[in-house]
């Protein structure tokens, strides 16, 4: 059995007497929502206080995605492991992992994967509900960060595959927002260009109904490093108002 600690929790878990498959595994614990079921198995997440530090501890039994490479299956969290690893290679902001290892359990195939809790920052969905009431330049912060996290990610030739704003996690440092991304287990790679892209942002778009035409371009702005009244934020205006039509069923 493989099993990656950071360095950086390792002591603060073997205090604890949390440094190994096992003891994570049974550690009791209240799940932050409802179990995931299907796929043959279930996964859950669980919330961890370890002297003042948070954690998201995630657990899962026989909840396996396949892939070409994987025709038999792999658990999910060891597929978002190794992403979370790449965007941290490519520079992506994202996630942290913590502690990662899977293990097979009388036939059952168990994953864990625990992260560091993002505490001190907020999801972009949460920022959406308060749309109204932020502050003009507090909301453009917030665009630029969005459309610069988008452009870091397919630059390095990524798709995330679930770009909504429950995903994309803000912090406000002195008025500049900085963005980064959880739930990175569909990422893949970047392959037909701006069909992809494409296809990454517009969900975004579709789940910020509060977002109006100018702030939508000011997203495109940082997301292509031009001005807002470019000629190219022009085309991919265009490009995701198409998409999204079609999506929502206009012709």
């Amino acid at each position: 059995m493989n099993v990656f600690i950071a360095e950086v929790d390792r002591a603060l878990l073997e205090r604890h007497g949390l440094a190994d498959f096992d003891s994570l595994w049974n550690v009791q614990l209240e799940a932050v929502d409802e179990p995931n079921t299907g796929r043959g198995g279930w996964s859950s997440v669980f919330r961890l206080e370890l002297e003042g530090t948070g954690y998201y501890l995630k657990r899962q039994a026989n909840y396996l995605t396949r892939t070409l490479h994987h025709p038999l299956g792999e658990p999910t969290f060891s597929r978002e492991f190794r992403n979370i690893n790449l965007y941290q290679y490519l520079g992506i902001p994202a996630l942290h992992a913590v502690f990662h290892a899977q293990k097979k359990v009388d036939g059952e195939r168990r994953a864990i994967l625990m992260t560091r809790a993002l505490d001190g920052w907020t999801d972009l969905e949460t920022l959406l509900l308060q749309w109204a009431e932020l502050p003009a330049t507090q909301r453009l912060a917030i665009l630029k960060a969005c459309g610069e996290l988008a452009s870091t990610l397919h630059t390095a030739g990524q798709v995330h595959g679930c770009f909504y704003p429950k995903h994309i996690f803000l912090k406000d440092r002195n008025g500049a927002y900085r963005a980064q991304l959880i739930d990175l287990e569909k990422t893949r790679r970047l392959i037909f260009g701006k069909r992809d892209r494409v296809k990454d942002l517009e969900p975004l778009l579709r789940r910020a109904p509060v977002w109006n035409e100018a702030e939508v371009r000011e997203l495109l702005s940082a997301y292509v490093h031009e001005a807002a009244s470019s000629i190219r934020v022009d085309e991919w205006w265009e490009r995701l108002a198409k998409r999204g039509s079609h999506k929502r069923g206009v012709r």
